[in-house]
């Protein structure tokens, strides 16, 4: 039996009780309400791509970067995976800031950074300046997602948001899947540099558009203080809470799979299988558009299933595609033969990454942004030292790919049974 603290009790009943709220909250103030209009959720799903449109769009640029600087593979990959240790550190403080100061300035805050460092990335004279560049970067991205999530969970409720975030992953699953094929093409005409031009185009284009059309979200009367000790007592209750730390490990997990992937995917199919830049983004595609068909299956289905339910299910889905996927890495590899079970893998991982988002911001409607915070702190953390391994491996085949992919999954299975099923079932 999981016994809770008097703290988590408290959590736990204002969550029912916002997630009533939340839910009368989407109906009348949703995406066809005053509050948040279609325009706004749109917006919403730009700025929550902010991370995927810094790292997919100049996948199929690492080789040449390597060749550029004159370096290894290892040395390219610490650009990815700077980018992640950037993001993490900048998700750890932006939830607690929106709390106290609000969403929109702290986000505008961010979309500034972001801005200047992109095209400081553009101006790199060396690897060193490009993996500093690429980490104050993700310390302006990582506003994005923290601060859209939470804006989700303030308008929509504890319920409401898994449907809401299913359907801004399906969204958002365009920028990875329309990334790499631009910057393929982006590659080939123009070199590596025209990638990060795009980049500081998008996010001068979401600065502007987030002063002109995105309402704020968590008004002043439910503001809350936001010192350091406010912060490490407010993660340390989050730590505490056993459903908390269970959904964020199922998050985490499946966020490294993908990262497992993204950071090894253009050495494989590029070098290893001999796929061209501008037709490395139609196999990213693949691999898209099964988190996309995931997604869309989450949102049509968390309703009636439940969060606990689909995450299972995802991690199920999920953990036998790996299985095919590393055989087939062993046995023989080819472009289709790893497409196809990376794709039903992607779809496993669609239906169990929103909900299991969900269910971690869901409980704290008075903490939502360091509740998602400290899951994007987490998940991007484990990625980031997973990408470097992965990348230090300096691999000739996709099996270390294959296999860390996997042990993902096992890693996001095992969270769920081992955490999140048996605090539900003490409830």
């Amino acid at each position: 039996m999981n016994k809770e603290t008097p703290l988590q009790r408290q959590d736990n009943a204002a969550g029912n009780s916002a997630a009533t709220h939340g839910d009368r909250a989407g109906a009348v103030h949703g995406v066809t309400g005053p509050r948040f209009g279609p325009v706004a959720v749109v917006l919403l799903t730009a700025l929550t791509a902010l991370g995927p449109v810094s790292t997919d769009f100049y996948l199929p640029s690492l080789p040449s970067i390597a060749r550029y600087f004159a370096v290894g593979e290892a040395d390219a990959q610490l650009t990815l995976s700077a980018f992640l240790g950037g993001f993490a550190v900048a998700m750890l403080i932006y939830g607690p800031l929106s709390d106290r100061f609000g969403r929109k300035p702290v986000l505008l805050a961010g979309l500034v950074v972001f801005g200047l460092a992109s095209f400081a990335c553009s101006l790199a004279d060396s690897i060193e300046q490009l993996i500093a560049a690429r980490a104050v970067q993700a310390i302006g991205a990582g506003a994005g997602p923290v601060l859209c999530r939470a804006m989700v969970r303030d308008v929509f409720g504890a319920k409401g948001a898994s449907r809401v975030l299913s359907y801004l992953a399906a969204a958002m699953a365009l920028a990875p899947a329309v990334g790499p094929i631009l910057g393929g093409f982006l590659q080939d005409a123009f070199g590596w540099r025209s990638i990060f031009w795009f980049i500081t185009f998008y996010g001068v284009i979401g600065l502007i558009a987030t002063v002109a059309l995105l309402p704020e979200s968590h008004q002043p009367a439910n503001r809350v203080a936001a010192g350091p000790i406010t912060m490490l007592k407010t993660f340390g209750m989050l730590l505490s809470h056993r459903r908390y730390v269970g959904f964020v490990l199922c998050q985490t997990f499946s966020y490294s799979g993908i990262f497992c992937f993204i950071s090894g995917s253009a050495f494989v199919f590029i070098d290893m299988l001999g796929v061209s830049p501008k037709h490395f983004g139609w196999c990213f595609a693949v691999f898209v558009i099964g988190y996309m068909i995931g997604t869309i299956l989450s949102a049509r289905l968390t309703h009636r299933v439940g969060v606990d339910n689909m995450v299972r299910l995802g991690g199920a889905v999920a953990l036998m595609a790996s299985i095919v996927l590393v055989s087939i890495a062993l046995i023989h590899q080819s472009v289709p033969g790893l497409l196809l079970p990376l794709m039903v893998y992607m779809i496993g991982i669609g239906i169990a990454s929103p909900n299991s988002q969900a269910g971690a911001i869901g409980p704290f409607p008075q903490a939502t942004g360091a509740a998602s915070s400290l899951l994007g702190f987490l998940q991007m953390s484990v990625a980031a030292l997973i990408g470097a391994a992965l990348g230090q491996l300096q691999a000739q085949t996709a099996v270390p790919m294959t296999v860390a992919i996997l042990l993902t999954v096992v890693g996001l299975n095992l969270s769920y049974w081992l955490m999140v099923r048996p605090s539900s079932s003490s409830h």
